[in-house]
C-alpha cells in the first residue's frame, strides 16, 4: 500500500504540471494579476491592452493637482526635458519646463517657468476622447545653469526674434546663477520666446485618465490608482510647431500624488524649481539587442486621429522582421477598424549623430497583408481601384489578404516595396523590463523615406514581452478575434498525455491492492 501512495504522489505532481525537484517561484516571477498560467507573455499583454474596463477617461477633465514627468522626455529637433506643471482650482497655472543637453537630463541648460490661465471648452471634433482648451499665457521666465547654455541661448533669440527682443541680453553677459530673465510679458506685450521655438499649445487638447496600477504583495493582491495628464503632441518639424494645433498627445504626465510606482525621478521632479532642476537617476546604455517580442505597453494615439496598438518580432540573426498593427476608431483600443501585418529586413544600425543616445537603421518593407475588421473599411476596400488594394469584391470581415502583388493598398497608404530611416533606442524601465523607443511619425502623416526625414524623438515605448526566436511569430489574435480559443485547444491537447499517464497509473494502483 505504501507504495500506492507513492505513486499517487507522482500522479498529483505529474498531473499538476509540476516536478518533484521543482523549487518555489520567486514573488516576482509569479503569474501576472489577470494572467492565465498557460497563456503567453505577449498575448496576456496584448488581451491586457483590451481589458480596459478598469481605465476610465474622466469628462471633463479634472486638471487640478500638481503633474509631472515620470521620467526623460525627448521632443522632436531634439529637445531633451522634463516637465513639472501645477495647475489651480481658479484655472490658473504655473508650469515648469527643465531642458538639457542629454538624454538622461543629467545636465541641465536651462529652465521655463510659464505662468497662466486655462479655459476647458468642448469635446473635440477631430481627435475622439479629448477635450479642447483655450489658454493664455501671462509670463515666462527663463534661469540658465551654466555660462555656455547662457550664450547658447542668447544667440538664438537675439538673431530669430523680433526687433524689440534683438537685444533681449548682450551676448558678452556674464552668467549669474539663479537669475530670473522675462522672456514674455503680456502685461509688457513683450514675447521673445519664438527664438527658443517655444509655445504651449499642448494646452489645447487635453485628456485625463484614470486607472488601478495592480499590486503583488506577500499574502494578497491589491491596486494603487493612478492618473495620467495628456496634454497635445509637439510637431515633427521645426517651422510648423509654433502654429501647429494638436490632434495627438504626447507621454503623459502623471499626478504627483497618484503616479505609478516604482518611480525614481518622479520625487525628484516634483520638488523641483527654476532654481534647482532635476538630475534624473544614472541610468546605463543599452546596447541595440532588437531581437525578440515587443509589444505595445498602452493604447497609442497618433496625430490625424489613428489609434492603434504594434507588435513586433526582430530576427537578429538575419536581419528580418515582422509585425503587427492593430487600428481602432476609439482611444480605448476597443473598436477595431482594420489590421495590417507587414515584414522585411534592416541594416545593421548606427549611433546618430543628431540624437545622442538614439541609433539608426534602414527598415525594408517588403510583404503586407491586410485584415478588415468593420464594414466601413470592407465597403471602402471593396470599393478601390482595381489592382490598387488586393482584389476588390473579394474583402470581408475578419478575412486576411494578401496585398504584397498590388505593390500594397493605396486605399490605407500602404506602399511596397518602401523604405523608412528610423531611429531606435532601448531603456529598461523601473521594474528592468526593457523598453523599445522606435522614431516618431511625421505629423503631417508622410513617411520617414528619406535621410532628411529620419525621426528626432520617439512614440510611445513597446515593451519586451518574450526573448530571442528563431521562428517567425504565428498571428497572435486580440481579444475581439480569437478570445483564446486557440490555446485553449492547445492546452487540452498539451494535458492529453497526462490523462493517458492517469489511466495507466490508475490501473497500476488497481492491480497492486
Amino acid at each position: 500500500m505504501l507504495r500506492s501512495w507513492w505513486l499517487v504522489g507522482l500522479l498529483v505532481a505529474y498531473t499538476s504540471g509540476k516536478k518533484l525537484w521543482d523549487v518555489p517561484v520567486p514573488q516576482e516571477e509569479q503569474a501576472s494579476p489577470g494572467k492565465l498560467l498557460w497563456e503567453p507573455q505577449c498575448q496576456y499583454q496584448l488581451r491586457h491592452l483590451q481589458d480596459r474596463t478598469r481605465i476610465s477617461a474622466l469628462l471633463p477633465p479634472r486638471l487640478e493637482g500638481h503633474w509631472i514627468s515620470t521620467g526623460c522626455e525627448v521632443r522632436p529637433g531634439p529637445e531633451f526635458l522634463t516637465r513639472s506643471y501645477i495647475f489651480y482650482a481658479n484655472r490658473l497655472f504655473k508650469a515648469y519646463q527643465f531642458y538639457y543637453r542629454d538624454p538622461s537630463c543629467l545636465d541641465p541648460t536651462y529652465s521655463l517657468v510659464i505662468k497662466g490661465k486655462i479655459r476647458l471648452r468642448q469635446a473635440s471634433w477631430i481627435t475622439r476622447g479629448a477635450t479642447e482648451a483655450d489658454y493664455h499665457l501671462h509670463k515666462v521666465g527663463i534661469v540658465f545653469h551654466s555660462q555656455r547654455a547662457m550664450q547658447e541661448t542668447i544667440a538664438r533669440i537675439n538673431q530669430t526674434s523680433r526687433e524689440q527682443c534683438s537685444g533681449f541680453l548682450s551676448p558678452g553677459r556674464t552668467w549669474t546663477p539663479g537669475a530670473l530673465y522675462e522672456l514674455l510679458s503680456a502685461k509688457a506685450e513683450r514675447d521673445c520666446t519664438a527664438g527658443l521655438g517655444f509655445a504651449m499649445h499642448e494646452l489645447s487638447l487635453v485628456r485625463v485618465e484614470k486607472y488601478e496600477q495592480p499590486l503583488l504583495l506577500q499574502k494578497n493582491q491589491g491596486t494603487r490608482e493612478v492618473e495620467e495628464l495628456y496634454l497635445g503632441d509637439i510637431h515633427t518639424e521645426w517651422s510648423e510647431r509654433l502654429h501647429y494645433r494638436p490632434t495627438g498627445y504626447q507621454r503623459p504626465l502623471q499626478n504627483a500624488m497618484h503616479h505609478i510606482h516604482p518611480c525614481p525621478a518622479c520625487g525628484i521632479i516634483y520638488r523641483a524649481d527654476e532654481h534647482h532642476p532635476p538630475i534624473l537617476p544614472v541610468r546605463p546604455e543599452l546596447p541595440m539587442l532588437l531581437s525578440g517580442r515587443w509589444v505595445s505597453s498602452r493604447c497609442e494615439v497618433r496625430p490625424a486621429v489613428l489609434f492603434l496598438t504594434r507588435y513586433f518580432t526582430f530576427h537578429d540573426s538575419n536581419r528580418t522582421w515582422e509585425g503587427y498593427y492593430y487600428h481602432y476608431s476609439d482611444p480605448l483600443c476597443k473598436q477595431p477598424t482594420f489590421t495590417v501585418y507587414a515584414s522585411g529586413h534592416y541594416t545593421e544600425g548606427g549611433p546618430s549623430l543628431i540624437v545622442r543616445g538614439g541609433t539608426e537603421l534602414v527598415f525594408k518593407v517588403t510583404h503586407a497583408r491586410v485584415t478588415p475588421m468593420d464594414q466601413v473599411t470592407v465597403a471602402m476596400l471593396n470599393s478601390s481601384d482595381f489592382g490598387s488594394c488586393g482584389e476588390p469584391g473579394s474583402w470581408s470581415i475578419g478575412r486576411e489578404l494578401d496585398v504584397t502583388h498590388t505593390n500594397g493598398c493605396a486605399a490605407l497608404g500602404i506602399r511596397l516595396p518602401h523604405t523608412e530611416y528610423e531611429l531606435f533606442r532601448i531603456e529598461q524601465d523601473a521594474k528592468d523590463r526593457s523598453l523599445l523607443f522606435i522614431g516618431e511619425r511625421p505629423t503631417d502623416g508622410s513617411s520617414p523615406n528619406t535621410p532628411s526625414k529620419r525621426p528626432t524623438s520617439y512614440q510611445s515605448p513597446l515593451i519586451q514581452c518574450a526573448g530571442p526566436s528563431g521562428t517567425f511569430l504565428r498571428h497572435i489574435k486580440p481579444n475581439y478575434l480569437g478570445r483564446l480559443d486557440d490555446q485553449l485547444n492547445s492546452a487540452a491537447l498539451k494535458l492529453w498525455p497526462r490523462a493517458v499517464l492517469l489511466a495507466f497509473l490508475a490501473l497500476l494502483l488497481i492491480r497492486w491492492d
